[in-house]
C-alpha cells in the first residue's frame, strides 16, 4: 500500500450493529436471504494451488487510482476511499490476497473500447487498481466517486461490458467492480 496516506483509522465498524440477513420486518430480505444453513465446500485444486502474488508484483501507486494514471493533472471527481477486509468462509482474514478494482470515471464512463456513453474519458483517470491485503485481510484504495449514467425509461445503455435497462430512475451497473484473487 502507499505509505503516503493511511486510511486505516477512517472507519472502525461495529459488526454487531448490522442487521441479520433475514429480517422479516424488512420485506426484501425475506426473498433474498438464505433459507438453509451455510455449508462449507471442499477446496478445489485451483483454490489450493492458485496464483501467488507478492508485493514486488505491484507498483507503489497501484492502489491509488487518483495518481496511478495521472499524466498532466489530477482526475476530475470527488475523492473517496474504498476499503474493507477479505475473509474466508469462516471469517478468518485472507492475507496476501490480490484485490483488483475497475470502475467508471466521475462522468460514469469506463475506459473501455465498448463503452460509448456520452461522458468524456478523463485523460488523468485509468479506472483500475490493485492491492494485496495485509496480515489482517485489510485492503484500501484511494479513488474518485464514480457516477452512474442517466437513462430514459426503457432505454438500453451499455456502459462498458455491463449493459442494463432503465426503469426511469438513475440505474446502472455497480460502479466499482472488485475481483479477489
Amino acid at each position: 500500500m502507499n505509505d503516503k496516506w493511511s486510511p486505516r483509522e477512517v472507519v472502525h465498524r461495529d459488526y454487531s450493529s448490522h442487521p441479520p440477513a433475514y429480517a422479516p420486518g424488512y420485506k426484501t430480505s425475506v426473498l433474498r436471504s438464505p433459507k438453509n444453513a451455510l455449508i462449507s465446500l471442499q477446496n478445489s485444486l485451483s483454490e489450493i494451488t492458485g496464483p501467488v502474488f507478492s508485493r514486488d508484483d505491484l507498483g507503489p501507486l497501484d492502489n491509488d487510482l487518483i495518481l496511478n494514471y495521472a499524466k498532466e493533472g489530477l482526475p476530475i471527481g470527488e475523492r473517496i476511499i474504498v476499503h474493507g477486509y477479505v475473509r474466508d468462509g469462516f471469517g478468518r482474514p485472507m492475507k496476501n490476497t490480490l484485490v483488483e478494482v475497475w470502475q467508471a470515471n466521475a462522468g460514469g464512463r469506463y475506459r473501455h473500447k465498448k463503452d460509448q456513453y456520452l461522458a468524456p474519458i478523463d485523460p488523468n483517470f485509468g479506472g483500475c487498481g490493485r492491492v494485496l491485503t495485509d496480515e489482517n485481510g485489510y485492503y484500501c484504495f484511494r479513488t474518485i466517486k464514480p457516477a452512474l449514467p442517466l437513462a430514459q425509461p426503457g432505454q438500453r445503455l451499455a456502459s462498458g461490458a455491463y449493459p442494463f435497462f432503465s426503469l426511469g430512475r438513475r440505474l446502472g451497473p455497480a460502479p466499482d467492480h472488485p475481483d479477489v484473487f
